[in-house]
């Protein structure tokens, strides 16, 4: 087969809002996820030295929220993107209505 569809309303979510694609499209080397935010979410602070993802993009699909990368607050709105690289710690901050990401990672 030359390709893999999924949609991730399919996939059953971590923590009711976090859809992880890479097993069902099959994934050799990206990791592809979608966050869904309800309004005044905070993800938890993270990185990815040690898991072996060099580096993510986060790109917000609907609504507002801010990226804090490092101590810096990255804001964002719809169709804006991120690039973090892996060993740098980051951190999603919802805003007052909800918002989408979806979260790109390789190593």
């Amino acid at each position: 087969m030359s390709h893999t569809k999924a949609n991730y309303t399919d996939v059953d979510p971590v923590a009711d809002s976090l859809y992880f694609l890479r097993e069902e499209l099959d994934c050799e080397n990206l990791g592809v996820s979608v966050l869904e935010c309800e309004p005044g979410w905070t993800g938890k602070e993270h990185d990815h030295a040690d898991d072996g993802e060099e580096e993510e993009v986060y790109l917000l699909v609907e609504g507002e929220a801010t990226v804090v990368v490092e101590d810096e607050e990255v804001a964002m709105t719809e169709g804006d993107a991120v690039r973090i690289p892996g060993e740098t710690t980051r951190r999603i901050e919802n805003g007052d209505a909800e918002s989408r990401f979806v979260l790109v990672g390789a190593p």
